[in-house]
């Protein structure tokens, strides 16, 4: 007769093996994603928490805190924010002229709003240092009123500006053209004016997407360094973004220090984009 014992050894190997079973069962798709993300995403954050991680807290409160930090995270967030935004009324201005109505070379106009992604940052950086300078075309015109736009921190702006524009017009461009636009005709024949139609009627389901595009336009602006390092100063005080910062860090062989910024712009970032999330939700939800 078998004692317990060697029953409870008996019945151990089955489950192990119950247990890679499961594992082996899990579709490639997933195996495939998750390698994937852990190769280009997880583990180079993970690596950047770790390098920061070999600063002492006060060491990392004091480079991350330090006064050309807390000026390179105001310009950063502070002109990202108000580029997405403007981009955010304008790109679904130019969204609505691209669907709703026919004109000559609309395809060419349609076209070139994608130029920002196909265009090498530093490129953009130089063609827009040379237009809004004092001696370009568009600087030259605002140059008598005391305007300066290129090596200012109006220039970070232009630069963000241009370069997160595609994001809000190719997200609010597919809702737009599978709108259905009898809904604005019935609107209008029960005496409602364009501007409540619009508000009323077109704008709730177009908050999201306009939500979304903002919300990828502000990633894009917040990272963008190409552009900006061109048409900036990059003058501490004054238009210094913190990615050129962090080139300035590394530049000096600080790399701890550069990654702390990093982090810290990281954690800034992730938590703007978790609010703006919330709020494209709360649309979604309520609009």
């Amino acid at each position: 007769m078998v004692s317990s014992p060697q029953v409870d050894e008996f019945q151990k190997p089955p489950a192990r093996k119950s247990l890679l079973t499961r594992l082996a069962q899990i579709p490639w798709t997933w195996r495939i994603t998750i390698g994937y993300l852990s190769v280009m995403l997880f583990l180079p954050l993970a690596a950047m928490f770790l390098k920061a991680s070999t600063e002492s807290p006060a060491n990392f409160w004091r480079i991350a805190t330090s006064p050309i930090a807390l000026s390179a995270y105001d310009v950063t967030f502070t002109t990202a924010l108000a580029a997405a935004l403007f981009n955010g009324v304008f790109g679904t201005l130019i969204a609505w002229v691209l669907v709703r109505y026919d004109f000559p070379l609309k395809r060419l106009f349609d076209a070139s709003v994608d130029l920002p992604f196909a265009l090498p940052t530093s490129v953009a950086g130089l063609t827009l240092a040379t237009i809004y300078s004092n001696n370009g075309w568009i600087g030259s015109l605002v140059a008598p009123f005391g305007i300066k736009i290129a090596f200012t921190r109006l220039g970070v702006f232009v630069a963000m500006t241009f370069i997160s524009l595609p994001f809000v017009v190719r997200t609010v461009q597919p809702v737009l053209i599978e709108m259905d636009k009898d809904i604005e005709e019935a609107a209008w024949s029960l005496g409602a004016s364009e501007f409540q139609t619009f508000r009323r009627v077109v704008l709730p389901p177009l908050f999201p997407s306009i939500l979304t595009g903002v919300a990828l336009g502000f990633s894009r602006a917040v990272g963008e360094y190409g552009s900006t390092v061109i048409i900036a100063s990059n003058t501490p005080f004054k238009d210094l973004i913190a990615p050129v910062l962090i080139f300035q860090r590394l530049e000096q062989y600080d790399y701890s220090g550069a990654t702390v910024i990093g982090v810290v712009l990281l954690l800034i970032s992730l938590v703007m984009l978790l609010g703006i999330n919330l709020l494209q939700a709360w649309g979604k939800r309520y609009g």
